[in-house]
């Protein structure tokens, strides 16, 4: 099953609008992952690490979530 391609630019700006928010997500999602992890080296306590992880995992469910209850 292939999709059609957006026809109009009205479709065509509200797809590149959905694809830049998933786009900032997921480098949301990775730079806390990426900071957790050297802020976990920093302290050198694990509880610090698996809650930056913990928190990151909450905060991606709670985005994805959301934006499904929106539609």
């Amino acid at each position: 099953m292939t999709a059609e391609p957006p026809r109009t630019d009205d479709d065509r700006a509200k797809l590149r609008a959905a694809n830049l928010r998933t786009a900032m997500v997921l480098a949301t999602i990775a730079a806390v992952f990426f900071v957790g992890i050297i802020a976990s080296k920093f302290l050198g306590t694990p509880s610090t690490s698996i809650s930056v992880i913990g928190g990151a995992v909450l905060l991606f469910l709670v985005v994805a979530i959301g934006r499904n209850l929106r539609r």
